[in-house]
């Protein structure tokens, strides 16, 4: 892994969830990026990339202690979407026609080991991304709406 030189841990974890983003995705560019912590699915770190047109989510599950891909980003958008939920914990459920179901929470500020060199250790770092979650939850309202302008909460 190459030197940082960047300022803080914020910028280093931004960094690094974008990298393990673009490495998967060929059209990266047109993704706001998002950290997300998961309860079911693809439980644990992941990254969420998402556009309003075509709307869509790509959601791409880290290990993390590298937060490096921990396996291949899944893309749910209106071809394979089932469902999608403000569940009541204030997190978002989305279901695909494949009978997947993902569970997550886009925290304003979520604290992230950042990954050391092969002789240091990691060190824990705040990723504070509140724009970004703000302009996603807006994104996920917008989308439950087109789905569903009746939408409910999730139990």
């Amino acid at each position: 892994m190459e030197t940082l030189n960047i300022d803080s841990s914020d910028d280093v974890l931004k960094q690094l969830l974008h990298e393990s983003f673009d490495t998967q995705i060929p059209n990266f560019g047109s993704y706001n990026l998002v950290a997300a912590t998961g309860t079911s699915g693809s439980a644990g770190l992941k990254v969420i990339g998402f556009r309003r047109e075509p709307a869509e989510l790509i959601l791409c599950p880290l290990n993390p202690q590298t937060l490096r891909p921990s396996e291949r980003a899944i893309s749910v958008n209106t071809t394979n979407i089932y469902h999608v939920a403000l569940v009541l914990d204030g997190g978002y459920e989305v279901g695909t026609s494949t009978g997947r179901v993902y569970r997550f929470n886009v925290p304003a500020r979520l604290s992230v080991n950042v990954p050391g060199t092969t002789a240091g250790p990691r060190t824990a770092g705040i990723l504070a991304q509140d724009e970004d979650a703000k302009d996603f939850a807006d994104f996920m309202n917008s989308l439950m709406d087109r789905l569903d302008p009746t939408v409910t909460e999730a139990v």
